[in-house]
Formats: C-alpha cells, structure tokens, sequence
C-alpha cells in the first residue's frame, strides 16, 4: 500500500471502516466510494496541522491515527504528536488527518429533513392493495405470518420466532387491526397510525416494535409480490448480490482454549474473511463470564487466525465506561475492526465516552428503537457504525431511515441480525439496496427453517451470502411446513 497525489499535490488515504485502503481521491471531490462499495472518509495528508479534525469532535483524525499506525506498524496509542510523527514517516509528509471541507457537519435539523424524505418507492403500483386478512400461524417454535390482500394474492413471511413466542399477544390486539382494510401502499402512514393507535407508544420498546416489523414485512411482500418485483426495488433497487458475511459466535462462558476452537469450527469450510467473538459476561457490570477470559482471548483469537481475517467483539453491555475503554485498548493494540456495544445498550453517554476515547471504532444500536435517539446518536457520533436490528427496530423502513441518517454523518451500518427464523437472509436484502453498509455482514448460520429458493443457496459460500433474486424476499416457505402450521389466536 502506498498514499497516492490528490487534488492540490496533498497525499490521500481513505478510511473504509474497519479496514483502510489507500487510493487516490476522485477529482473535485474527498468523499468517494471504494472498490467495496462503502462510502469513505477521505482524510488529506497535507501540512497544515489544523486542530480542527472533522466531525465528532476529533473522531476522525483519531480513527486515521490507528489505522495508519497499525500500517506502519506503531503502536495505536499515540497521542496527537506521535500520531503526526509516525504519519508523516508513513507518509513522506507532516500530515494533518482532514475531511473534505472538513466533512459533514451534521445537525439535528438536518437529521429531521432527512427522516422526513419518503422512503418506500410505490411508483409501480398504480392501484390499491387493500390488505383483506392477516393470519398468525404457528409450526413448533417457528412463527410466521400469512396475509391475503382483497385482490386474492397470498404471501407468507417469517417473523422474528424468539420474540413473537412472547409478543404475540400484542401483535394481534395492538397491531393488527390498524392494518387491516387499508391500502398497503400507504405503509410509511400506517407506521405511524400504528404507534398512536390504542396509545400504542406507551407500549414503546421491543415488544411494540418487534410486532410491527412482523407486520412491516408482510406487507412488503404482498407490494413487491402485486407488483412483481424483487423487494429492492420498494427501496430504489439492487446495488449488489453477493453480500460479504461475517460469522458471529454466541457462546460465552467458555474457556478461551473451547472458544478458539468453536470459532475454527464455524468458519471451516466457509471462506469467511471475518469473524465476530462475545466479550465480558452480559449486562454484568464489569464481571467477566470467567475470570480473565476476555484478556487472555482478544490477542489469542489474533494469533490463531492472522492478520487476514478481520476480527470484531461484541461486549453485550458488560461494561461501564472505564471499563470499556480498557478492554477497548487491549482490542485496539491487535488490530481489531470494531468493538460492539461495550457499554449498558441504553447508556449512550457512557458509549459515547468510550467511542471518544478508542482510535478502533466502536459500533452499536441493536436494541435501539427510537429514532430520536439514533439522531443523537448520530449526530453526536455516540458510535461509529450504527447496527439497527430490522426486527426489534420496527422494519426495514425505519432502518433505512437510520442508515440515511448515517450516510449524511459518513457513517457506516452494519446491521445486527436477531437470531432466529430468516433473520439473515433478512439482512442480506437490506445490504442488496443499503448504500453506505459495512464490508462484512452478520451470519449465525444457514437457515433450518424449510424454504424453497431458485436464485440463491441460501448458504454461506466463499465467505459471501446470494441476495435471492426474484419478486419480493425471493423465497418460498415450504407449502406442506405452512400448511402443517396451527393458527394462533
């Protein structure tokens, strides 16, 4: 790798969160979008040592700083000094980490002009799809939904089936009844309606939006169905197919020794070039699941798989901010890709602290479901990488609104993907029509549930999931499965 001459003679490198790639910038411009398709910060290797970093208050020259020092092979812990030393022996250059224009400056009002952009795209559908039923059915532990619209179609979606097991109730009394009659085609309005049918909001949390995501995905596919068309294109259409996964361990509690060795067994076989591991002990305020498990594993994860793999941990909210910040840095000198959630999911002040405090990104939002929050978040730079989940956010509509949001700070998202059902092929759709997602996205393994799919495997192949191509999700539930299925009531 080498910097390479930009606009005015400057050297340039650009970020591509986790990873950074040095290329030249585009002409007349410091934003551009890399070989991998996700947008770039591009940072200028100039002279001027400006104090003024760019947005987040330092976070990029911060962020540059780490990886320019694990390319030159320094320790990520410098300070700013020692950071524009070793650029500059890197470099050839003083160096001066910079947006362009120093970036975007993001305000709250413009996150509200933005959440306030239409996002489901109906041009296609010139007639009413008047939703007729909604029915909730249950196979063993699987849920699903099948829902008619007055014209006679039928489409069969999976809703997230750890969660509708508890919430059901309220899917069927607090969600469904304001769905029923009306037109389908006017679903970002019904998204509202329903949050303020019945009070509804006082309901606000993961049981709320859970069951309206249910709802949200069936009706998208009864519209891409009606009209004939792969879901992409309710959001603007295909960027990409072939979705670069990371696999994800949920274990925690075991030794590093069984880990290490859970996590060479999940990626066997399936070219993955990341992987995810679980830190801490859960919402444990600061207790490890094992004494010094978590020191002893982030370098031991390292050693056993190189520097070609990218690695990720997820805290899962075991630390305050002190704390974070300590396993942070221990992740940061082995050259870690992101750190997720290191601290209590609602303490967004004490995240933003670690965030403020590590050069690695810090990634988080899964269990966030209100979007004024994500425009604090964001407009804060609480985190680096926003990780909306489609299922306890409320649906695909509302985290496309977040990764707008994110898009406008340059930002990256990196969706979570709640375990369970078609929760992965489910991410997989969101990443085809997301411009600015991440390198790799989250996999838990392939699907048991039995569906049917002509234009993809539905596996983890070469380190990649196929987007299925088709109308709609692109996949069909076993007739006999839906069939054998009761309903609830």
């Amino acid at each position: 790798m080498s910097a390479s001459a930009g606009p005015s003679g400057r050297r340039v490198f650009c970020l591509c969160l986790p990873r950074v790639t040095l290329r030249p910038a585009t002409p007349g411009g410091w934003r551009h979008g890399c070989r991998r398709r996700s947008l770039c910060r591009v940072a200028s290797l100039g002279d001027r040592g400006r104090g003024d970093w760019g947005p987040g208050s330092g976070r990029l020259w911060r962020v540059a700083r780490y990886h320019l020092a694990n390319l030159s092979g320094a320790s990520p812990m410098l300070n700013r000094r020692g950071f524009l030393a070793t650029a500059a022996t890197f470099a050839g250059t003083a160096v001066a980490a910079q947006a362009a224009e120093d970036g975007p400056r993001i305000t709250v009002a413009d996150l509200d002009r933005i959440l306030a952009q239409p996002v489901l795209r109906t041009e296609f559908l010139p007639d009413p799809v008047v939703i007729a039923s909604v029915e909730l059915l249950r196979n063993g532990h699987v849920f699903l939904l099948r829902t008619r619209s007055q014209d006679g179609l039928e489409v069969v979606t999976v809703p997230n089936p750890d969660r509708m097991r508890l919430v059901h109730p309220i899917f069927l009394n607090n969600v469904r009844p304001v769905f029923l009659k009306q037109d389908a085609r006017q679903l970002e309005r019904l998204l509202w309606d329903v949050y303020r049918h019945n009070s509804n909001y006082k309901l606000q949390g993961l049981a709320l939006w859970v069951s309206v995501a249910a709802m949200e995905m069936a009706v998208l596919e009864l519209l891409a169905q009606t009209a004939r068309r792969p879901l992409a294109d309710l959001f603007g259409g295909t960027l990409r197919r072939d979705i670069p996964v990371y696999y994800a361990s949920g274990n925690r509690g075991n030794t590093p020794a069984a880990e290490i060795d859970h996590l060479q067994k999940l990626v066997a076989g399936s070219g993955v070039r990341a992987l995810k591991f679980r830190l801490g002990g859960r919402m444990s305020r600061n207790a490890d699941s094992l004494p010094g498990r978590s020191e002893a594993l982030i370098p031991l994860v390292r050693q056993t798989f190189g520097d070609g793999m990218t690695l990720y941990a997820d805290a899962n909210s075991s630390y305050d901010a002190r704390e974070g910040t300590r396993i942070g840095r221990i992740m940061e000198q082995h050259g870690y890709g992101f750190y997720e959630e290191p601290c209590e999911f609602d303490d967004l002040w004490g995240t933003k602290e670690v965030a403020d405090a590590l050069t690695m990104p810090v990634a988080g939002g899964e269990q966030e479901f209100s979007l004024h929050r994500w425009k604090w978040m964001i407009a804060n730079r609480a985190v680096d990488i926003v990780q909306p989940d489609l299922h306890y956010g409320g649906g695909f509509l509302r985290a496309t609104q977040v990764a707008r949001m994110a898009a406008a700070a340059g930002m990256t998202v990196v969706p979570h993907m709640s375990g369970g059902g078609l929760g992965y092929l489910d991410v997989v759709q969101f990443a085809s029509f997301t411009p600015n997602i991440g390198p790799f996205m989250e996999f838990k393994g392939n699907a048991t549930l039995p569906v049917l799919c002509d234009t993809s495997s539905l596996k983890c192949e070469n380190g990649q999931v196929r987007c299925p191509a088709g109308t709609g999700f692109g996949v069909t539930i076993d007739p006999q499965f839906v069939r054998e299925a009761q309903i609830v009531t």
